[in-house]
């Protein structure tokens, strides 16, 4: 894979979300960003089988759309709660 398109070049993405992202089969930037982020949080969330924190969602989302996670977590937090009311998040991060 060229180094460009390593999902650590991607605005919040460590070596740690990373790994969790090519978890559940994404493997490159281009193809995370291709893909809904809150269906790549709902696909790590079971394959984790935890509650991640919104603030991973946030990572996630920022990453898409090129911004930091810090400033869009409750954002994304209540766009993901319209789309799974019955989900509890864990902490407030």
């Amino acid at each position: 894979m060229p180094t460009q398109d390593r999902l650590e070049n991607l605005i919040n993405i460590g070596p740690k979300i990373a790994d969790r992202i090519r978890a559940v089969g994404i493997s490159s930037a281009d193809e995370f960003l291709k893909s809904d982020p809150y269906d790549v949080f709902e696909k790590m969330d079971r394959k984790e089988r935890s509650n991640l924190c919104r603030c991973v969602l946030a990572c996630l989302v920022g990453a898409k759309y090129g911004q930091k996670w810090h400033e869009i977590t409750k954002l994304t937090a209540k766009e993901y709660e319209k789309r799974r009311p019955e989900h509890r998040w864990r902490n407030n991060c």
